[in-house]
Order: structure tokens, then C-alpha cells, then sequence
């Protein structure tokens, strides 16, 4: 059995393995790591040796920390990549290169449609009726778009709102309120195989699903991190943040929202941003916690699309796409039955 781990941000760490009488056997680790001393290397190996099949990564990961001698230096990965490699490779999991993928860059349509499509694309995927699919959005309207499981009066200030002319609309996917300003933002989602991110925990998925939006944010001259669990950032301050929704069917909604351009002002008026949410980041300001794109590398929002669309192509050998006629169809059949409805947008008051 072979598997595979690409650290975000750092390098690639690849075991080979065999199964017998239901424990790992003949287990190698290799990969472009650094690795001191490099006697560590047969510890680790002797680590995972006769564990059992079922382990987690978890618990793979804490025998091999318990295995290093005092004093050893992982630079580029850690016990828990090593861990999620060998889950992998227990379950087989395919890498990106082993997809076909499309991207899709079409006309603007309106934030409910945007979220509509989300949930379409990804049934199609899920049910093996669409190509693993990055999409990037474009709509017509401002809004306010809040978690699955948020409250609607604790995120948002209506009044503030409507005066700023922000609709307010609730995602699938779980997180924090998104302001999303008519060309201020860059906004794209994933629609991949449950497949592709088996054997991760959803820590390690939602950095694997973005190492490549990374990859174009340095290409950018952006110092580009991910701040677990969810946040996109560079020293300067947060760019932007992510959210995943899996479906029963297989598939996998992963979709982030970076900032392009913000009025701090207009944001604090608009949402509902109290002091416990800001008392882990080492600011009292909210707005102060957002360093946009446009301030960074002074380019056109269209040009920063089109890095993206040309890394994730580069990387992974995607073609250009297009959402059928009656993908459409059936994201605007959901937007009247359930993301323009009350019920839903109130489902926590």
C-alpha cells in the first residue's frame, strides 16, 4: 500500500506499507523532509511497525512521537503528517493529479444562486454526475452571507444592512459571516470526492484544499499562511477564511472567501461583532483584523482570478468548464424552494 501527504506549507511525506494478520507491516517512510538525526528515520519506521490496521492518525501519530530520541528536529512535516499518509494508504486515497478537473468562471448571478449552485455542483459530484470542479463566483448584489448554524440577530445588524444595501442570505456550510461586497472580494469553491481527502481529519482537509490558493498568493508576493482552523493570512492580517460541508452522497463542499477591498467601517456597522469573537486575535478592532488583497499587491481583482485560475490549472492539469443548462436549473428550482425562504434564513433566529 502506497500513500502520500503534501504538508501545507511544507514538504511531501510518502509511506509504503503492507497489511498482515491486521497490523502494519514492512512500513517505510520517505519524502523530501529534514530529518535529524537520521537514525530517527528507522525509529519511526519501527514506530508504525505491528500497529493495528484501524489506528487513526492519531494515535499513529503519538507512537511516533513516543518513538523520536530526545532532541530530534522534523523540519517540513510532523508525526500527525506521517499519520495521515499512512491513513491514506490504508484507504487508498487518490491524490489531485488523479482527477480530471474543471474550472468554471462564469456570469454573475445573485448571492442565493451563488449558495444554490454550491449545493448543486456538489451533488453532482457527490453523485458522480459532474468532474471535480473549482469555480469561481461572480454576482450581481452585496450581501451578508451567514453560517449554517449561526444566529441571524446575534451576526447581523439589519438595519445596518439594508442601509448599506446588503442582502442577508445562510450558507450550508458551517463558519463565521461573510461580507460580501459587489467586486470586493474573491470568493471560489471546491466540489470534490469524498475520496480525494480520505484519511485526513477536517483540520488536515481544509488546509490540503487550499495549499494551492497559497501557492498563488506567494506568486503574488504575498507571505501567504493557513491559520488553523479555517483562516487564510499573512503577517499582515487575515485575508480571508474557509468553510466545508460534506454530503451524504460522497461529496465535498470547500469553499473560501478572501478579502479584496473593505471598508472597516461599513463592516462594523453592518455586522454584529462582539468581544468575546475578537478575544483570541490580539486586536480589539475588527476591521483592523483584515488586510485585503487590493492593499497587498495593488492589482486589478481580476487579474489576482486569473493567478488563480492559471495555479490551479498548472498544478492539476484543469480545463476550462461550464455549468449545464439544467445545473441552472436546478440551483434556481432550490433557490425558491429553500435559500430565498424564511425558514431557512431564520432557521436559527
Amino acid at each position: 500500500m502506497h500513500g502520500e501527504y503534501k504538508v501545507p506549507g511544507g514538504k511531501l511525506v510518502v509511506v509504503d506499507l503492507e497489511e498482515r494478520d491486521g497490523r502494519i507491516a514492512e512500513f517505510r517512510l520517505a519524502g523530501d523532509f529534514f530529518l535529524e538525526p537520521d537514525s530517527a528515520l528507522e525509529d519511526i519506521d519501527a514506530a508504525v511497525n505491528g500497529l493495528p490496521i484501524e489506528s487513526d492518525a492519531v494515535a499513529i501519530a503519538t507512537a511516533v512521537r513516543a518513538a523520536l530520541p530526545e532532541g530530534a528536529q522534523l523540519l517540513g512535516f510532523t508525526p500527525e503528517a506521517v499519520g495521515t499518509a499512512v491513513r491514506r494508504a490504508l484507504v487508498t486515497a487518490p491524490g489531485w493529479r488523479d482527477f480530471d478537473w474543471e474550472i468554471v468562471h462564469e456570469r454573475p448571478v445573485s448571492p442565493r444562486m451563488n449558495l444554490a449552485l454550491d449545493e448543486v455542483l456538489t451533488t453532482r459530484v457527490g453523485d458522480g454526475l459532474r468532474r471535480p470542479t473549482l469555480r469561481l463566483w461572480e454576482w450581481n448584489e452585496s450581501a451578508v452571507v451567514i453560517g449554517s448554524f449561526q444566529s441571524y440577530r446575534n451576526e447581523v445588524d439589519p438595519e445596518g444592512a439594508a442601509r448599506h444595501g446588503y442582502d442577508v442570505v445562510r450558507r450550508i456550510s458551517g463558519g463565521g459571516a461573510m461580507m460580501m461586497g459587489a467586486n470586493s472580494i474573491v470568493t471560489y469553491s471546491l466540489y470534490v470526492p469524498a475520496s480525494l481527502v480520505a484519511g485526513m481529519t477536517f483540520a488536515d482537509s481544509y488546509a490540503f484544499l487550499d495549499e494551492w490558493v497559497l501557492q498563488a498568493l506567494r506568486s503574488l508576493g504575498i507571505e501567504a499562511t493557513y491559520q488553523p482552523l479555517n483562516d487564510i493570512a499573512s503577517p499582515q492580517g487575515k485575508i480571508g477564511g474557509a468553510a466545508q460541508k460534506r454530503l451524504a452522497n460522497g461529496g465535498v463542499l470547500h469553499h473560501a472567501t478572501l478579502s479584496y477591498d473593505m471598508d472597516g467601517q461599513v463592516m462594523t456597522e453592518v455586522l454584529r461583532i462582539g468581544r468575546e469573537k475578537l478575544s483570541d486575535k490580539g486586536t480589539v478592532s475588527a476591521a483592523k483584523r483584515v488586510d485585503p488583497l487590493r492593499r497587498q499587491t495593488g492589482l486589478p481583482r481580476e487579474a489576482i482570478i486569473e493567478r488563480f485560475i492559471d495555479t490551479f490549472a498548472r498544478l492539476y492539469g484543469a480545463v476550462p468548464g461550464t455549468i449545464s443548462d439544467d445545473e441552472y436549473a436546478d440551483a434556481e428550482a432550490l433557490v425558491e424552494s429553500k435559500f430565498a425562504t424564511q425558514p431557512w434564513l431564520h432557521r436559527v433566529p
